[in-house]
């Protein structure tokens, strides 16, 4: 199964929100895609339907297959602590998020692409798997010569102040963040139902 390359708008209309970035056709058309999109008449969405959504919505924000994103639910339900927020915390340690968190790329797809193209260093080593899980104290750099890529020069120089997510550190002279510890459910931007997915893997 690939990854979803489509538009990204009709996704985002599809599931409500707005999971790949600010989209000014989104805004125009905050309705689902197709000729009964717009209408006033909407049946009220089943449980199971709601919970399926929430699943989709996370499962195409962080850019997870289905099978990968079975294997994060399993391994969050095996750990300690409430499944729910483990599994958003296992999805944000993911390195194409750090990546793209840290602001050395602009989207999640952009940080996935430079992982996989080897311009990203992961404690010293160069890496090409953009669902490696970071831990607390890992080190994740932008290789030495692919520093003035204007992708990259570009989004560091336009990114947003990374004190906003207590749980990395970025140090502008090397062009290297730090993953300090896995977030709180409360400091996770996301604007997602972990709870209706959990749920939804219960049944």
């Amino acid at each position: 199964m690939a990854r979803y390359t489509g538009p990204t708008t009709k996704k985002a209309r599809a599931l409500g929100e707005a999971i790949f970035g600010y989209d000014k056709a989104f805004e125009k058309r905050k309705y689902r895609p197709g000729q009964h999109g717009n209408s006033r008449r909407r049946k009220q969405a089943s449980d199971y339907s709601s919970q399926l959504m929430e699943k989709q919505k996370a499962k195409y924000t962080y850019g997870v297959l289905e099978r990968q994103f079975r294997n994060l639910f399993a391994k969050a339900s095996s750990k300690k602590g409430v499944t729910g927020e483990v599994l958003l915390q296992l999805l944000e340690a993911r390195l194409d998020n750090i990546v793209y968190r840290l602001g050395i790329a602009p989207t999640r797809r952009a940080a996935r692409q430079l992982v996989s193209h080897k311009h990203i260093i992961l404690n010293g080593v160069v890496t090409n798997v953009p669902s490696s899980q970071i831990k607390p104290g890992d080190i994740i750099a932008v290789r030495g010569k692919s520093r003035n890529m204007e992708v990259v020069r570009h989004s560091i120089a336009n990114k947003g102040d990374v004190r906003d997510f207590a749980w990395l550190e970025w140090n502008a002279d090397k062009a290297e963040g730090k993953f300090l510890d896995y977030p709180e459910r409360s400091s996770i931007p996301e604007k997602i139902n972990e709870q209706l997915i959990v749920e939804l893997y219960s049944k």
